[in-house]
């Protein structure tokens, strides 16, 4: 058998030249791949917003002192095909010293996540600020999705927002993450801790979900301590069944722009469906965003006639039955707050 290489003499030559290339080749990439960076921290802080082009990471990394060769970087992110697989969040990049472990920890490394923590009570711009703060979630467009009627809808929600439905709690977010993953995550917390039983006995109350959630909001927003709820729900049930105004102060706190603050008899007179000392019955939605205690206490109040409480300036209250005895406590209070101004304004006169 004739070899074809007896008669092709270059072919071997053209062979080795291509081999030394395609070894060539390689040798770039894997020292493009593995070259070293001045990353001098066991662990450093890494925030990549959303919508950043890879030039923008490597200027990112450059002014962090994680890389002093951009280029490199950028080429060994091209080179390993991962030029549109970085994540935005937060990373802690620990002991990254070359492009690739860089560039492992950028594409597989979870973003470091933030807690936001959600207070009972809160109302929906509360949390909305408390987002952008922690994770930069704008903060107009976060009220915009909470008050958007058909997201509620599909959502299968009652009401005309979001409002009593972003459960109280504390989250674990990345930077950067879609404020309708946010939405999304708090309003299923709401419904797993909304349980069928709560919704059975909603019922058995003549009342729908909305208007224990309305109610719980209400509660929320007078009660400090959690054994005064069911007695504060009491009072509210008693004057729903009386068909007596709630005359909640929550409400009109609701309603003001510069609250909170000590309400004043003008506030009471605010046009507004809200407003409990106008309108009788429950306002048309939550308040705030209540939690499962106040609930609870919307559900099951104490067993009482109490139709009165007013505040004792310790943070609980004192009920009454009739009207005669809330006066007498209401000027009970009226002292203690007399007292307490006077006592503070002597404490600044003396350091004066």
């Amino acid at each position: 058998m004739l070899d074809f290489k007896q008669f092709n003499p270059g072919m071997k030559t053209i062979g080795g030249i291509a081999g030394i290339i395609a070894t060539s080749i390689l040798a770039f990439y894997l020292l493009v791949i593995y070259w070293p960076q001045s990353d001098p921290y066991e662990s450093v802080e890494i925030n990549i917003p959303k919508g950043t082009s890879l030039s923008e990471i490597g200027n990112i990394l450059q002014e962090k002192n994680v890389i002093n060769n951009k280029r490199t970087f950028t080429m060994a992110v091209k080179t390993l095909g991962h030029e549109k697989n970085i994540p935005a969040g937060a990373y802690t990049l620990r002991n990254a010293r070359s492009n690739r472990g860089i560039i492992q920890q950028l594409v597989y490394g979870a973003p470091s996540l933030k807690n936001v923590t959600v207070l009972e009570g809160w109302t929906m711009d509360d949390i909305a600020v408390a987002l952008e703060q922690k994770i930069g979630i704008n903060k107009k467009k976060f009220t915009r999705l909470c008050k958007d009627r058909e997201l509620v809808k599909l959502f299968d929600l009652d009401g005309n927002s979001f409002e009593g439905y972003l459960f109280p709690d504390t989250y674990f977010f990345a930077e950067g993450l879609d404020a309708i993953v946010v939405l999304t995550k708090m309003v299923n917390e709401f419904k797993e801790n909304m349980t069928l039983s709560m919704k059975v006995r909603a019922e058995e109350l003549g009342m729908s979900q909305l208007e224990i959630i309305t109610l719980a909001s209400i509660i929320e927003g007078e009660a400090i301590y959690d054994d005064e709820r069911p007695t504060i729900s009491a009072v509210y049930h008693n004057r729903l069944e009386k068909g007596m105004r709630l005359q909640a102060d929550p409400t009109i706190q609701y309603i003001i722009e510069d609250g909170p603050r000590r309400l004043l008899n003008e506030d009471l007179k605010i046009e507004s469906e809200y407003n409990t000392y106008l309108n009788s019955g429950l306002p048309p939605g939550p308040i705030n965003n209540p939690g499962k205690e106040s609930l609870i206490a919307a559900l099951y109040p104490a067993v009482n006639d109490y139709i009165y409480f007013v505040a004792r300036g310790d943070g609980y209250h004192t009920f009454s039955r009739t009207k005669k005895e809330h006066n007498k406590a209401k000027r009970k209070f009226q002292k203690v707050r007399r007292r307490v101004r006077q006592e503070k304004n002597s404490a600044t006169e003396g350091g004066l």
